[in-house]
Formats: structure tokens, sequence, C-alpha cells
């Protein structure tokens, strides 16, 4: 019974924290990106982000001309915002044939829903399974 209740418990948090992870996380991914210096953890964790969601900005690739990294390196947004078969790729606003545009932010947001569903499904599923055996 106990786990039961730890099951629905978790499965109303899912739902009620569900809704507040794009305020969250925007507020989270400005930060990591204003402190972008090319070398630091957060610089990898970016690009790692930009590289692998295809993305370039919080919100869109605009957001990288208000992070001073930006404009220490002559205008230009980092390599990992150059989409995947893009050799020529300078990182400037010039190429925007070249660069991935769409920000990362409602990219990740959606990736994060996706697995908040699944884990609520199994949790439900697990529920449902337990009501069975009760019965």
């Amino acid at each position: 019974m106990v786990i039961f209740a730890a099951e629905v418990t978790a499965f109303v948090f899912g739902f009620i924290y569900r809704g507040r992870i794009k305020g969250d996380l925007e507020k989270s991914m400005n930060s990591v990106f204003q402190k972008y210096d090319g070398v630091n953890s957060e610089t990898h964790a970016v690009d790692y982000l930009q590289s692998q969601l295809e993305c370039c900005g919080v919100n869109n690739i605009t957001d990288w001309t208000a992070i001073p990294w930006f404009v220490q390196h002559n205008n230009s947004v980092p390599h990992s915002c150059c989409k995947a078969n893009a050799t020529q790729c300078t990182g400037q606003l010039t190429q925007l044939d070249l660069l991935n545009t769409k920000g990362c932010e409602a990219k990740l947001e959606q990736m994060l829903q996706d697995v908040l569903s699944y884990a609520m499904l199994v949790i439900l599923g697990f529920a449902i399974i337990k009501v069975h055996q009760l019965i």
C-alpha cells in the first residue's frame, strides 16, 4: 500500500511540475549562456547542447548578440551553432544559411516534457497493476 501511495504521489507531482519546466528552464539556460567564455564548463555544456539539438541561443540565434562572447569574437556565434554539414561556417551572422537559427529552449523543453510524460505513463501503469493486485 505504501508503494501505491508513493506511485500516486509521484504521478501527481509529475503532473504539477510539468507546467513549471518552461519558466525554470529558460531562466537557467539564460544564466548558463551568459557565462559562455569559450573554455569553461558552461561553454562545453552550451556547445554540446547546440550541436546535439541543432539549435542556437536560448530562444533563437539573435540571443547571442547580448552575450559578451559574441562581441569579443567579432560578432560571431560559436561554431556549435553551425549546421552539421556546413564546413565553410565561420559563425558570422551573414551566413544564416549555414547556421541553426532556432533556439535550444523549446527543443530541450519538448524533450524534457516527453521524458516526463513517459515516466508518468510508466508510474500510472504500475499504479494500475497495484490496484488490480489489491482487488
